[in-house]
């Protein structure tokens, strides 16, 4: 009796894992023929081809576009900014009060060392420590900064010369509109919180 009973089938092997990668059997050759016949589009018709984008990106210039001389007195006013000594407030060195924001205000004392330029006393601001007058206010980049807040003051930027600044009250939600918008219009954003690769 025990003979009668039907004796079980061994099991199938495991697949290998480099099975997944064999090509499939069921497949016939004349398929795979005319699939390796059709040809696969070029990066070129795919470039063609849009994505959902309407308009294309315009490229903003890193640096403004000035003239020369404006360019070299950019060159120049980082000489100079190394060569101006720190201008220190008079007992700034006695009162935390005085001397812990950098302000500047100038000796009046009839008395006073550093009001009579003396040389242990610390330097006295003067017309001569100044920068060139054309690139005042400029960036390093040369872009002269514009505060906005609306994208109407967006339409009054010269792309060329000057850089936008968005607002310190501005809250994230329109400041992503504000950065959208002058990417379409080719407007530096010299504080953007969000670049063209993450959005």
């Amino acid at each position: 009796m025990a003979d009668d009973k039907p004796t079980p089938k061994p099991a199938a092997p495991a697949p290998s894992r480099r099975s997944k990668a064999a090509p499939r059997k069921d497949r016939s050759p004349s398929e795979s023929k005319e699939s390796a016949a059709a040809p696969s589009t070029s990066a070129e018709e795919r470039k063609a081809t849009p994505k959902g984008k309407a308009e294309p990106e315009v490229r903003i210039p890193k640096r403004a576009s000035i003239p020369a001389s404006r360019a070299a007195h950019l060159r120049l006013r980082k000489v100079l900014d190394g060569r101006r000594p720190i201008f220190g407030r008079q007992a700034a060195n006695r009162y935390w009060r005085i001397g812990r924001d950098l302000s500047w205000r100038r000796p009046r004392g009839v008395q006073s060392k550093q009001r009579r330029h003396y040389g242990y006393r610390a330097k006295i601001v003067r017309v001569g420590y100044g920068s060139p007058s054309d690139v005042r206010g400029l960036t390093p980049s040369g872009y002269r900064p514009i505060i906005i807040h609306h994208v109407d003051e967006l339409a009054a930027i010269d792309p060329k010369l000057e850089a936008a600044i968005i607002g310190r009250t501005v809250g994230t939600r329109r400041r992503l509109g504000l950065e959208d918008a002058a990417r379409k219009l080719g407007i530096r954003v010299l504080n953007p919180i969000a670049t063209p690769g993450e959005e």
